[in-house]
């Protein structure tokens, strides 16, 4: 039985929610890590107990991140077989096995390195312990890693095949799945979005204690260390995003004209909307601001490379479509029992374009009858909302840049060792801790709902990738969620505002601002 469109849509729903309440946590703590290891190794260097303090107090802070992170990824992992039993059941050889190994191995490493962060302060020594900071960040880095080879996969499915005998896609090179440079950059790009993050929140909270005029040395160190750490990493989040963008042209180009608002194919060198309106219906810009001649050399690096619209992308499609019926019909008939040369020879022709036939699945039970306005509509349905898109990436963009300023001004306020009592850039840098984890979920919506309709690009369409289960059940699993995450949330702020405001004084080493005012 064939999935409703009702539960497709709340499970893709459902699994949206889990995804970015959990990646609100993912970038802190992967920053976080290093940022942990650089104060913890400034301390075993120099000896002076502040760096070892702010070990400590940061610390404090992570593993509150930590433990709200693990609680909602091990939700979102189970949604695979509950609500998407036959996307795991299709690819799960491949997908599996990153997954797999990011369990038993990067998460135990993870996992058991914070226990002796936490409890190995007084049982190590201080070489010891910075091994086991370093240990710790490994492990939140190699995690990711992993988790993106596997979704790189879902984006750029490459080293398998789709074996017509049992109807599931097979693992043909581990190599190739685990080197796919899309889950490469993609890895490289997340990390460094974590440190900036990570960087962001540091110095934010650093900046309320240069506002308080408390804790003065602790939090100038602190924001030292935040304002060179975030300046390297915003740069390299920026290149490394531009990067990312040349795979998207190359593997995805469909996405990136998405991302462009680029509905026809302009004649090189093309004119960059800088800001548009676009109207989906009639495939269009109602309005757009443009720059010209700078497209191509944004997005291709070359000024005579054409950026694809989405017009001629939808004619495309319509006739992989086609051939994918093609295929399709032959699959059948080898699947009947016909296996002569004639029939292997049209499959194999036409077999890498026959996910384009399953779209149609979402218009008629049997695909082979399909009509031609149906094939014309689900070519059509090929594009997701391009606004969306559009929007969500230039909000991404422009935090990005306004992070790097922010910490090229502060790392010149730490190298003149002036600018400490600035209250407008010190309030700015406070106000300003939220955008990288929004800038990280638009980044995180660009990807995945740009993917659409694939579940695993140009294989498997989201619409045949869910279970089938009601959407009644799925409704209330979703209210469940979102009421645990929720109750999640609210415990999470409370924490981390409760231990940010006390500050080093959480430490109770009798020497920071409350501490001090209480023996007063």
């Amino acid at each position: 039985m064939l999935p409703t469109l009702v539960s497709v849509e709340l499970a893709r729903w459902q699994f949206a929610i889990a995804a970015c309440f959990h990646f609100l946590f993912v970038p802190l703590t992967l920053g976080l890590t290093w940022i942990l290891f650089t104060m913890e190794l400034a301390y075993v260097i120099t000896g002076r107990s502040v760096y070892k303090d702010m070990t400590r107090f940061w610390g404090k802070l992570l593993g509150i991140n930590f433990a709200l992170g693990v609680l909602t990824g091990l939700t979102m992992e189970f949604q695979f077989g509950t609500n998407w039993a036959f996307y795991s059941q299709y690819v799960g050889d491949i997908f599996g096995t990153p997954l797999a190994i990011e369990g038993l191995v990067a998460f135990m490493l993870e996992s058991t390195f914070l226990g002796l962060f936490f409890f190995g302060w007084d049982k190590l020594s201080k070489k010891q312990h910075l091994f086991a900071t370093f240990c710790l960040a490994i492990g939140s880095s190699l995690s990711a890693l992993l988790i993106l080879v596997a979704n790189g996969y879902m984006q750029h499915p490459v080293g398998s095949f789709f074996d017509w005998q049992t109807l599931r896609m097979e693992t043909i090179s581990l190599r190739a799945l685990f080197v796919n440079p899309v889950a490469q950059v993609g890895f490289v790009h997340t990390v460094i979005a974590g440190y900036t993050t990570a960087a962001v929140f540091v110095m934010g909270i650093s900046s309320y204690y240069l506002l308080k005029k408390r804790d003065m040395d602790f939090a100038k160190r602190s924001f030292a260390i935040a304002a060179g750490f975030g300046l390297v990493a915003s740069i390299m989040v920026i290149v490394m995003g531009d990067q990312n963008g040349l795979l998207v042209y190359k593997d995805q180009p469909e996405k990136l004209a998405m991302i462009e608002a680029e509905w026809n194919t302009q004649k090189p060198p093309a004119a960059f909307n800088l800001m548009a309106i676009p109207n989906q219906k009639e495939m269009k810009n109602d309005w757009e601001l443009r720059i010209p001649d700078v497209l191509g050399l944004l997005v291709t690096h070359s000024w005579s490379t054409p950026v694809v619209g989405l017009r001629q992308f939808v004619n495309a499609n319509e006739v992989k479509i086609h051939r994918g019926l093609t295929a399709y019909q032959a699959l059948v008939e080898m699947r009947k029992g016909d296996t002569s040369q004639k029939t292997l020879d049209q499959f194999n022709k036409y077999k890498k374009d026959i996910g384009y036939s399953l779209l149609l699945k979402r218009f008629t039970p049997n695909i082979v009858d399909a009509t031609n306005p149906q094939i014309k509509a689900a070519a059509v349905e090929t594009l997701p909302d391009v606004a969306s898109i559009f929007w969500s990436f230039r909000v991404m963009v422009g935090i990005g840049f306004l992070m790097a300023w922010m910490f090229i001004i502060g790392f010149i306020m730490v190298l003149r060792d002036k600018g400490w009592n600035s209250r407008l850039y010190h309030r700015l840098a406070l106000l300003i801790v939220p955008l990288p984890f929004l800038a990280n979920l638009c980044g995180w919506f660009v990807t995945e709902h740009g993917r659409q309709p694939w579940t695993v690009y140009n294989i498997l369409p989201t619409s045949l990738s869910s279970s089938s289960i009601s959407a009644v059940d799925i409704g209330l699993s979703m209210g469940m969620f979102v009421l645990f995450y929720s109750l999640l949330f609210a415990v999470e702020m409370f924490l981390m505002f409760k231990f940010s405001r006390l500050g080093p004084s959480a430490l109770h080493t009798g020497q920071y601002h409350f501490e001090k005012s209480s023996n007063s």
